[in-house]
């Protein structure tokens, strides 16, 4: 796990090393192990390390092979490359180092950029080829690790983070209206390829780019979803998928061992982290570690779940770490938490994530995460009514999006107020070939963007953020086409999930498979009240927002007067939402 960056210029200028220096100063957090840059005439790299598979300095990027030609940056693990190792061995090859990254190298020259096709892991990667002054980026199919980038006449740059690009200069901190019109309606959530800025886009997930020595830029698409099963399956009742279930799970959960640094589990007490702990016991993982965090409650709303959490931690005799937080951890670390987003995100995990991950950083250095479970396998509340649904598309925004299109006109300054693109961008992928039922369209954009672009991301900011890295098992792509392939009437019986709760019956105590559905709660940024209130109004009266004029004031003020009265359909609070993109910015120094 690891932060990366660089520069390619086509102008026939070297490439600035002192850009590439601040963005990689930047990353300091994604990487606190090491550093190193690579300068190459029009080229320059820049990486830092997380220490996590192959621990000496042979494996310490950026990774060159002047035989081959080839210079890798790389953030992220390739499970299986073990067995890629072997298949290139007989290929020819010979290695220098024992590690994951090396692996990619080679893989690359045998295979060019079809090598992501055998890749098992999370990953985003860059690779210059020498000679041919030719950039290669590549992201994982989930979108697991991040990367960014923003293209100009004569330089491209890329980096890990949103904030790293902005450290490299250049970045004026326009709005993309675009992106604007996703965030305050689409649950905070922006699809690739926009980010909040103009101008600076991120890969979307499970493509490829190169970028030649002239600048010209080729993107392909190497992976998607098929939902429904394979003719061999089709003939499968709920047995046979639970069995194929557990198998995918039991493989995923083994491969995310790879490592040579102790693994933990982040342990929330629902099923989804439980199932993890309990594949791992079955593995025969001895003194597994275990971490779970709870906060204050807020106006009745409980703000933790321990009960469950010690159950499974007792049940299988972990070493479990309980980490209560009380509202003042929260307040004082809001600033923080912010600052560590790559892009402004709504959610109030984010900070509950942030808090965990410090703690956590204290004992390991790499963590098991139970997110992607719900997307997969159907267990949100808005999925039953889409079975039947005869207007998925707006029964699908009525349940997610946080404002309609009026109210987003009425929210913003009317410089950016142009289509509905929020609207236009689901009824797109509602009318996209590959998921005929409407049930199947919703999980389908919930898979592939919806949990990109907020659990996937906030787990991976606020984990990097203190130097740790999560592995997420249920997001291994082979679960992912699994759950896919599974009939939606399995997956959302007995209130969602179902298949994959009599899957994990035989594994972890039914009380934990029964409980009702649990979350991970942070009722203080909810439930805007005191400091936290004050904290929230201060943001959004300030003469800086003011100056920016995103929002439309009297739209502000009609939130502060009641804003524990408008909640989103999502049960997030809009005067947050506001607050934190309007703070984000104000962090990036923009």
């Amino acid at each position: 796990m690891c932060g990366i960056c660089g520069e390619v210029r086509f102008n026939g200028t070297p490439s600035s090393t002192r850009c590439v220096e601040k963005m990689t100063n930047a990353l300091h957090l994604r990487g606190p192990d090491a550093q190193g840059i690579y300068v190459q005439g029009a080229a320059a790299l820049g990486h830092r390390r997380l220490k996590i598979i192959d621990l000496t300095e042979r494996a310490q990027q950026p990774m060159v092979d002047n035989e081959l030609g080839l210079t890798i940056i790389f953030n992220g693990a390739i499970y299986n490359y073990e067995e890629l190792r072997r298949t290139l061995e007989a290929k020819g090859y010979t290695f220098f180092s024992s590690g994951d990254t090396e692996v990619i190298l080679k893989a690359y020259h045998a295979w060019g950029r079809e090598c992501v096709k055998r890749f098992n892991g999370m990953f985003a990667l860059a690779i210059y080829a020498r000679d041919r002054g030719r950039l290669f980026l590549a992201r994982d199919r989930l979108g697991i690790k991040p990367l960014y980038y923003r293209q100009e006449p004569d330089a491209f740059r890329f980096a890990s983070s949103l904030p790293a690009l902005i450290a490299g200069g250049g970045i004026e901190g326009e709005i993309d209206p675009v992106a604007l019109h996703h965030y305050m309606t689409f649950h905070a959530v922006v699809p690739a390829p926009h980010t909040i800025l103009k101008g600076v886009r991120k890969l979307p997930p499970g493509e490829t780019m190169t970028v030649d020595a002239r600048g010209a830029v080729e993107r392909e698409n190497y992976w998607q979803i098929a939902f429904g099963p394979r003719p061999e399956e089709r003939t499968y009742k709920q047995p046979e998928w639970e069995a194929l279930v557990r198998q995918v799970l039991r493989e995923s959960v083994r491969r995310r061992l790879t490592a040579d640094v102790p693994v933990g589990v982040l342990l929330s007490g629902g099923i989804d982290s439980s199932l993890v702990v309990g594949l791992l016991s079955e593995l025969g993982q001895a003194d597994i570690t275990t971490f779970s965090i709870g906060f204050d409650a807020v106006d009745g709303e409980k703000g933790n779940e321990f009960e469950y959490s010690d159950r499974v931690a007792a049940h299988f005799g972990t070493r479990h770490h309980r980490i209560e937080c009380k509202d003042r951890d929260v307040l004082t670390t809001i600033d923080e938490c912010i600052a560590a987003m790559s892009e402004p995100m709504v959610s109030h995990d984010c900070i509950g994530f942030y808090l965990l991950s410090r703690s956590v950083a204290e004992h390991v250095k790499v963590v098991q995460s139970g997110q992607g479970a719900d997307e997969i396998f159907g267990g949100y509340h808005w999925y039953p009514p889409l079975m039947e649904s005869v207007d998925p598309l707006h029964d699908y925004a009525g349940h997610f999006f946080d404002r309609s299109h009026t109210e987003f006109a009425a929210a913003v300054d009317p410089r950016f107020v142009e289509r509905d693109y929020s609207f236009e961008f689901v009824q797109a992928h509602f009318e996209a070939r590959g998921a005929e039922a409407p049930i199947d369209k919703a999980l389908r954009i919930d898979t592939t963007v919806m949990l990109v672009d907020d659990p996937v991301k906030r787990v991976d900011n606020m984990t990097m953020a203190w130097g740790l890295e999560a592995r997420v098992p249920f997001l291994d792509h082979e679960v992912v086409e699994v759950a896919a392939r599974i009939p939606a009437e399995y997956k959302i019986a007995s209130g969602g999930k179902h298949v994959l709760k009599e899957a994990a019956r035989p594994i972890i105590p039914a009380e934990v498979i029964d409980r009702p559905k649990g979350y991970f709660p942070v009722p203080a940024l909810k439930h805007l009240q005191g400091d936290y209130l004050d904290f929230v109004t201060e943001i959004l009266r300030s003469p800086r927002t003011r100056e920016r004029a995103l929002f439309n004031p009297e739209y502000v003020e009609h939130i502060l007067e009641a804003p524990e009265k408008h909640i989103t359909p999502l049960k997030g609070s809009k005067a947050w939402q506001m607050a934190v993109l309007a703070y984000w910015l104000a962090a990036q120094g923009l």
